[in-house]
């Protein structure tokens, strides 16, 4: 009964995905799991993430990040602006997460590549793109299409009925941490979030050129050695030739934010 329970399960998912449109016009397969559920995987995720990694005391770099997020996720579409949650990890590597649910965690160590406020709100923007171009459903359901989400699917029907919630709530964290969230995003989806990212930031009035010099940064800071994101990443360089095209395109907009009062004072 357990093992038709599951197989019914996944087929329901399966047949209930949907096509959707990215927003940059690339054609998606989502829907695998409810936005609802897919919310509460990534709180549960960000709530382990809170629990085992070491939060900064540091006062003012903590409001500087918080100054950012709230800054950028004030442009989002409505019904997509509150409730963002932020929090800084102290952790040298030069990283920042977001994830469905409102959830964003930054490392202290993007301190030492984000050298403004443009900057960070570059690396920021960028991981609110994913979440907003729907990059955690898209996986979701790739995965639950290679029938790897029959342990998520046993955990949320286990969830749904009320049998063992607590066991429930461990495999679904663990399946997000470990197999969805995590893992690295695909080279199409991170060209995307830089495309949604960069036009985010200007929008929220922080100069898109800067996302040219974080990337800049970034390459210094690897001192030579090919950084371990590179295999799923785009090109660096192509990346960067990208970012400043885009960048001089997007000059109108960032004109329009300052012109409009858009002027973010993060730091």
């Amino acid at each position: 009964m357990k093992r038709l329970l599951l197989a019914l399960a996944v087929t329901g998912a399966l047949a209930a995905c949907a096509t959707t449109t990215s927003p940059t016009g690339r054609t998606q397969s989502v829907g695998a799991i409810s936005q609802q559920q897919l919310d509460q995987m990534g709180e549960q995720a960000f709530a382990e993430y809170k629990s085992k990694l070491p939060r900064s005391t540091n006062r003012a770099q903590t409001a500087y990040v918080t100054c950012v997020v709230n800054s950028l996720t004030r442009e989002l579409p409505a019904g997509a602006q509150t409730g963002w949650e932020s929090a800084l990890f102290n952790d040298d590597s030069p990283n920042a997460f977001a994830l469905p649910g409102g959830k964003i965690g930054v490392n202290t160590g993007i301190f030492k590549v984000a050298k403004n406020q443009d900057q960070l709100a570059a690396v920021i923007a960028h991981e609110i793109g994913h979440v907003i171009s729907r990059h955690h459903d898209e996986r979701v359901t790739r995965q639950m299409g290679a029938q790897t989400g029959l342990g998520l699917i046993g955990a949320l029907l286990g969830s749904q009925y009320g049998s063992g919630a607590q066991q429930a709530t461990q495999q679904v964290g663990g399946a997000v941490v470990q197999g969805v969230f995590l893992l690295p995003n695909n080279r199409t989806q991170e060209s995307e979030a830089d495309v949604v990212g960069q036009r985010l930031m200007a929008q929220a009035g922080f100069d898109p050129q800067q996302a040219v010099n974080l990337w800049e940064n970034m390459i210094s800071a690897s001192s030579g050695n090919p950084p371990e994101w590179l295999s799923t990443h785009p090109d660096p360089r192509s990346r960067i030739s990208e970012l400043r095209n885009r960048a001089g395109s997007l000059a109108g907009v960032y004109q329009q934010a300052q012109s409009a009062g858009r002027k973010p004072k993060c730091g």
